[in-house]
């Protein structure tokens, strides 16, 4: 028997069609949006990248089989609707959850989405198929995936080991769109197929990506745009010359520091411009497997130099969070209360005092003025990455610790994090969505694909399959504090800070709500229209 814990039927084509074309929403059909992109990523392949690089331009293209409601800017379980499919519910013990899927959506190839493309989907996200990813960086989110099934073409079962309610979570990630069977994995890096409002055309390594409007859309109307023009420009001065002189209609979401932010003011005040949480921290990653950093110490000594006021100081002129694993209050559902974590080792406002600790700790482990600890702190090789990484460095200096920055380019980076290619480094969690299960499984378990410092705790394990079985908020809150406390005193990867940053778009973009708790919610681009 099943308990629904969510049962949602799709709106009538009918109704679909008029909400689309209202007069009084003032929407303009046509006109190419020209995006100014922050890098160029490995591939077009979502189940393979771990990027907003790639999962930005890509989202467009793609459908899940749920998402976050695109006008809702705090994304929450209560904000979830249909997408591919038309309505869900659970099991009455919480271990089935089954999918109606919509009927009548095709590929963008002409082949129609049935429910095999949803088992295809994930048996090939948790290696079952006998095609595998290159790289799978979110494998560990469906850990306690037993397997999907099918009845006939338009029904699909997810059946778990045990209840985990915060899977809805998961899926309405744009991080979770559904792939087509017939097209080879190895196929989706460069000429991905999907059933979204946008059809990829091409994708020019450090130039450009490139979509068009789908025609044969499933939602009547739309998207409104033609097409959308991605086009890469690293450098972030580039980028905001660029946008001022109205080159681009938006500059790169969430790409606009608080020093850029002023500089746009100053040479576009007509530009929209909208700061908001991102949910992506800046974290410390230290190899624990290179000595002398395999001692719990010489870690913790390091975690315990942290300036984290001055970082946000610098890199965001004082606008950012200081929190732990998990997202801050307000925009963050489940951050541990300021209050608590002070009391955290490292999270001592008084900076002076921790330092003098861990020089303590140093001392004793043989280092000082005399005797300094030489390493090379690696970093990928853009601004939100790389600047962090120098003040880093300076503040290692203060516990006799000198650093040297190695800066890899983005398709270098994540393979040389997979494989665990670096001493110590500054990194960025790019958060998938605001929830437990997403951000401690993904990084954080016992050989995760993401766990990039080797971390293990038998005991913070538990935990997290504790936390992820339960329902109520309230008491799912108590232990994921538990294991941001774990987190901390085991110097597992030490969150440093989260940034603040601008979305800016010129007035003629319309319709676009900009996410306060995750930018990796599935945006797709479909609701925005060109007054121009």
């Amino acid at each position: 028997m099943r308990r629904p814990l969510r049962w949602l039927a799709a709106a009538s084509p009918l109704l679909l069609a008029l909400s689309s074309t209202s007069p009084a929403l003032g929407q303009k059909p046509g006109g190419i949006l020209n995006i100014s992109h922050f890098d160029s990523p490995a591939s077009m392949s979502l189940h393979e990248e771990a990027t907003a690089a790639a999962v930005r331009p890509m989202m467009g293209v793609f459908n899940n089989l749920i998402m976050y409601k695109q006008d809702v800017a705090q994304a929450s379980l209560q904000s979830i609707v249909p997408e591919l499919a038309t309505a869900w519910q659970w099991s009455e013990d919480g271990t089935e959850l089954t999918f109606t899927l919509r009927q009548g959506v095709k590929w963008h190839d002409g082949k129609p989405f049935t429910a095999a493309d949803v088992k295809c989907t994930w048996d090939l996200i948790q290696g079952k198929a006998a095609e595998k990813l290159r790289v799978n960086p979110r494998k560990g989110w469906y850990s306690n995936l037993e397997e999907v099934t099918t009845n006939g073409e338009h029904e699909a079962t997810f059946r778990l080991k045990r209840p985990q309610p915060a899977l809805l979570a998961l899926l309405a990630s744009g991080w979770s769109p559904v792939y087509p069977c017939h097209v080879p994995a190895r196929e989706m890096r460069q000429r991905p197929i999907g059933t979204g409002p946008f059809k990829f055309v091409e994708f020019k390594p450090n130039e450009q990506i490139k979509v068009v409007r789908n025609p044969d859309y499933w939602k009547p109307g739309r998207p409104y745009l033609d097409g959308i023009d991605w086009i890469i420009i690293k450098d972030q001065g580039t980028r905001v010359l660029s946008f001022v002189a109205g080159k681009n209609d938006l500059f790169s979401p969430y790409g606009v520091t608080m020093p850029l932010l002023r500089q746009i003011k100053e040479q576009a005040p007509q530009a929209n411009c909208e700061v908001t949480a991102t949910n992506v921290n800046r974290t410390l990653i230290v190899n624990r497997d290179k000595p002398p950093f395999d001692k719990l110490e010489v870690r913790r000594a390091m975690a315990l130099t942290l300036d984290r006021k001055a970082f946000i100081d610098i890199i965001t002129e004082g606008n950012g969070d200081v929190g732990g694993t998990m997202l801050p209050a307000p925009e963050g559902v489940w951050g541990m209360p300021k209050e608590m974590l002070q009391k955290l080792p490292g999270y001592d406002p008084d900076v002076a005092k921790n330092r003098a600790e861990a020089r303590k700790i140093m001392e004793k482990l043989g280092y000082g003025p005399d005797k300094r600890l030489a390493i090379t702190v690696s970093t990928r090789n853009i601004p939100p990455y790389r600047d962090p990484a120098v003040i880093l460095i300076d503040q290692l200096k203060q516990i006799y610790i000198d650093g040297t920055l190695d800066t890899l380019d983005t398709t270098q980076w994540y393979p040389a994090l997979a494989r665990r290619d670096f001493t110590a480094g500054l990194n960025v969690t790019e958060t998938g969505v605001d929830d437990p299960d997403q951000q401690f499984y993904e990084n954080y378990v016992c050989g995760a694909e993401r766990n990039y410092t080797g971390y293990c705790n038998a005991e913070v394990d538990k935990l997290v399959d504790e936390q992820s079985m339960q329902a109520d908020t309230e008491k799912r809150k108590r232990i994921v504090w538990e294991i941001e406390r774990k987190l901390i005193e085991d110097v597992a990867r030490p969150v440093i800070f989260y940034p603040r940053q601008a979305t800016c778009r010129h007035a003629r973009v319309k319709g676009m709500t900009v996410m306060v708790n995750s930018i990796y919610n599935g945006y797709r681009y479909e609701d925005l229209w060109l007054d121009r």
